[in-house]
């Protein structure tokens, strides 16, 4: 059974999935500590159940460190870590090169990272805590051109996740890493004024203006309903509604587009596996004394 009461931390409150998060949570009795890059979007929701703090997570580790001992004296503990804040950055790789894809990277898997890292000493010391992942469907629907940077930080993000949960599971501490589908926020839009910079390339214009085509067509049109979508976390989290009675999943898959995007993957991966196996199998060494990890 979930706590009558949580208090959660959500990076990324101001728009997107986190400001809908914020709410819902807020909505259900819990109390939440709302971060952002600046508290001025989200000032509105102080209130006896709501701190809004400053963070931006691409900040040095000192900073964030210091949010974090923020929030955790503001109610004494903190039962829900929510890693939502993202960017989504288009781009070609040979335009933009490692040096653009770190824009990624920074925010999606570093700036989560910091903040988990941080915040574990003290859910360690609960002996309880959840870690909520924003992910997405891009982690394996990724060949695709012009999204490289996001689908790779997600993909990365997911990794670290899972074995992250290994890794804090002998300390009473979950890790949900939630994969959406395409969601009806803000976030093409903030996209194309994010782009991972770097020189162009002649070679690559159509493609280029193809991919911003396609995500232009997208905007506002997409599948899923955010408020929804956020509400199956807070009810997976808190182990309410169609999550009553279940254990709390490593992975949540949200929305019709991501679960066939899934299968689809997987479909590909076993046909690949089936296709190749002789050579596949050919590498084993030629004794009995394998180890396996």
């Amino acid at each position: 059974m979930a706590a009558k009461s949580l208090v959660w931390f959500i990076t990324g409150s101001s728009q997107g999935l986190g400001k809908y998060l914020t709410e819902i949570a807020l909505s259900r009795g819990d109390r939440v500590i709302a971060t952002a890059r600046s508290v001025d979007p989200i000032k509105h929701l102080e209130s006896e159940k709501c701190k809004t703090l400053q963070l931006d997570v691409t900040d040095g580790f000192d900073a964030i460190q210091a949010v974090v001992q923020e929030a955790m004296n503001v109610w004494g503990k903190v039962d829900v870590v929510v890693n939502n804040a993202g960017i989504g950055s288009p781009g070609i790789t040979e335009e933009a090169g490692a040096a653009g894809y770190l824009k990624a990277f920074n925010i999606n898997l570093f700036g989560a990272m910091n903040v988990t890292v941080a915040f574990l000493p003290f859910l360690r010391a609960q002996k309880s805590g959840t870690i909520v992942l924003m992910g997405s469907r891009h982690a394996w629907k990724s060949q695709h051109a012009f999204i490289g940077s996001y689908s790779s930080s997600k993909a990365a993000l997911h990794a670290w996740g899972e074995g992250l949960s290994a890794e804090v599971r002998p300390f009473g501490i979950k890790v949900l890493i939630v994969q959406p589908g395409a969601t009806r926020t803000s976030i093409i839009a903030t996209a194309q004024k994010n782009p991972l910079g770097g020189h162009t390339i002649d070679a690559y214009d159509g493609m280029r203006q193809i991919g911003a085509q396609r995500y232009k067509n997208q905007d506002g049109k997409q599948p899923n309903d955010p408020v929804k979508a956020m509400t199956a976390v807070v009810d997976v989290v808190r182990g309410e509604g169609p999550a009553a009675g279940k254990d709390l999943p490593l992975w949540l898959v949200l929305g019709k587009d991501a679960e066939e995007d899934l299968r689809e993957n997987i479909r590909q991966r076993l046909e690949n596996l089936e296709e190749f196996k002789d050579i596949t199998r050919s590498i084993a060494v030629e004794s009995d004394d394998a180890v396996f990890i």
